[in-house]
């Protein structure tokens, strides 16, 4: 899989540029807030059709303009692909790949597959569950279409449900509504369980191997995948979890009712990992948890190969100027495979450690050079 170019229009402080990038490394330098990171959520735009950043469509689009542009031309499967996207004010989003209007935001995943790893991840064991299950949701939305299907439909019951709980206190009769949407939240919550223990078990061997290679062999880390309580096996058929739900939900109808709050299914759910056997996020050191962290990230990469056949394109973004020189050696010496973009700042100087083409950015100007 390659990113042979990019180009943005009123994208962010991007006005109108077109870069095209080097096949193996792009070094992206530049002083803060020139548009570094501007330019790696533009491909993870292009990779799953939404910002890694907000959820505003609006804070996407360059200052005094009406909408944005993005389009890359992308090399994966033998085939060249051209992806864009379109949005603005008072228009719907158009995203046609190769001229031809895409069905779904994640037919761009089909094309495109990024891991993208920047400073707040090295906080992922630290921060709450719901880091954790974006993690999973960003890697699974890129490999299975039907898990992004998925997830989509969820949320949007998830928030109709939420509504419904909200607003039955002056409306009573919504509570006869509630049992059709328990049952189609525990239908698709379901397939989320399955897929979501499918992937935390390859997962887990690769990021146990990471780990292993990072630490010197000192740590061993283990991942748990944790659900709702009534599961017994998230790896089971799909009727048998979707009665385990249904039943779980049952056990807290009332609990939801008095706070009106959604309090079960897989959107509480959490990935937990382990040091030795003990919870990290409770643990371990500062730099035991950016270990594991980086332990995950680069265990996703490998799970993307040995699904899809080639390597993702990686996104450091800033990231290595956070780690120690051991920490930085190690990641460096696994980037020997697959495309990789990596920002930093001028005083870093981690270009001089890369072999690539250096790119350089000023106030939403691009150079290479």
């Amino acid at each position: 899989m390659r990113l042979d170019a990019l180009c943005l229009e009123n994208f962010r402080n991007y006005a109108l540029q077109r870069i095209d990038f080097d096949p193996v490394c792009s070094v992206i330098c530049g002083e803060n807030a020139q548009g570094k990171t501007n330019l790696l959520e533009a491909m993870v735009c292009l990779s799953c059709g939404r910002s890694h950043r907000t959820r505003s469509e609006r804070e996407l689009i360059r200052f005094g303009e009406e909408g944005y542009r993005l389009e890359a031309s992308i090399h994966t499967r033998d085939r060249d692909f051209l992806s864009r996207i379109e949005a603005g004010y008072g228009r719907k989003k158009r995203i046609p790949i190769n001229k031809a209007p895409a069905r779904t935001a994640a037919e761009l995943s089909q094309i495109l597959n990024t891991v993208f790893f920047c400073p707040e991840d090295l906080q992922l064991i630290r921060d709450g569950p719901a880091a954790r299950r974006r993690f999973l949701d960003i890697s699974l939305c890129q490999l299975r279409p039907r898990y992004a299907a998925a997830l989509a439909e969820y949320q949007r019951l998830h928030e109709h449900k939420t509504r419904i709980l909200r607003d039955c206190g002056e409306r009573p009769d919504l509570i006869a509504t509630l049992p059709d949407f328990n049952l189609r939240m525990a239908e698709t919550g379901a397939v989320l369980i399955h897929y979501r223990a499918r992937f935390t078990g390859l997962l887990a061997s690769y990021a146990a191997t990471a780990h292993s290679e990072c630490s010197g062999g000192r740590e061993e880390l283990t991942l748990a995948y944790q659900t709702v309580k009534t599961v017994t096996d998230p790896l089971g058929g799909h009727q048998q979890l979707v009665g385990q739900l249904l039943a779980h939900q049952e056990e807290h109808r009332y609990a939801e009712l008095s706070s009106r709050q959604c309090l079960s299914g897989p959107h509480k759910d959490d990935l937990e990992v382990q040091l030795d056997g003990r919870c990290a996020r409770s643990y371990a050191s500062q730099g035991q948890t950016r270990t594991a962290a980086l332990s995950l990230k680069l265990a996703a990469r490998e799970i993307h190969r040995e699904i899809m056949g080639e390597y993702p394109i990686l996104l450091l973004d800033d990231v290595l100027s956070e780690l120690d020189p051991r920490r930085q050696e190690y990641v460096l010496n696994r980037l020997g495979s697959g495309q990789v973009f990596i920002t930093c700042c001028e005083e870093d100087r981690l270009h001089s450690l890369l072999k690539g083409t250096v790119y350089r950015v000023d106030g939403g100007a691009v150079t290479a050079g």
